[in-house]
């Protein structure tokens, strides 16, 4: 197996187009590669399969134009968790004071639905952190770094011509451009957007 960012980038792909055959609702994920190499103490602090449910419960919240979060994104509310529960995700103990309830669990059910989804992205993502793990560019930043005052790994928002937007890291974002699938543009750093408008206009 390759262990070459494109491919666990794919491997992510196909992971989330596994639940979205369960939940059709859930929009695609425009960016794979963003949540490779970023961890977040709000939302886990290591990718994997549970991680990704995760981030499915925001992008049906988001489709719905539900308020999961609050407190900068950091505080998982009860909406969050309705949705969670709906994508076999559970919260056993009371709301942590600062994230809510954010850490949810797979339920077992849930676990024998997406095992060999679950087991094929595990084993990529092994190879890719065997891969890089001399690597400190590319290695798993944890939550100092990204919720530091630097805000070097605080996500942004970031559109494309077609009027779609991501939330991305702006390191991730520099390393490479990332593609939108429907229109084939790069997104862009949504407040350089204005400007760049304004030049194109003069």
């Amino acid at each position: 197996m390759s262990t070459t960012p494109p491919v666990l980038a794919a491997e992510l792909a196909l992971a989330w187009a596994d639940i979205q055959r369960h939940h059709p609702e859930l929009p695609d994920l425009a960016a794979p590669e963003s949540l490779i190499g970023e961890s977040s103490s709000a939302c886990g602090t290591e990718l994997s399969f549970e991680r990704l449910l995760h981030e499915a419960v925001h992008g049906i919240a988001a489709a719905r134009g539900v308020r999961d979060t609050s407190r900068a994104g950091r505080y998982h509310n009860r909406r969050f968790l309705a949705i969670a529960e709906e994508l076999g995700l559970d919260h056993s103990e009371e709301p942590h004071p600062s994230s809510g309830f954010s850490l949810v669990k797979m339920v077992p059910e849930t676990r024998r639905r997406y095992r060999m989804t679950a087991e094929r992205l595990h084993r990529a993502l092994q190879a890719h952190l065997a891969a890089t793990s001399s690597d400190t560019k590319r290695s798993f930043r944890g939550p100092a770094a990204r919720h530091g005052s630097s805000g070097g790994g605080v996500r942004v928002k970031a559109v494309c011509d077609c009027g779609r937007n991501v939330r991305v890291v702006p390191s991730v974002l520099a390393q490479a451009p990332i593609v939108c699938g429907a229109c084939n543009q790069p997104f862009r750093i949504a407040e350089a957007v204005p400007a760049e408008a304004a030049g194109a206009a003069a």
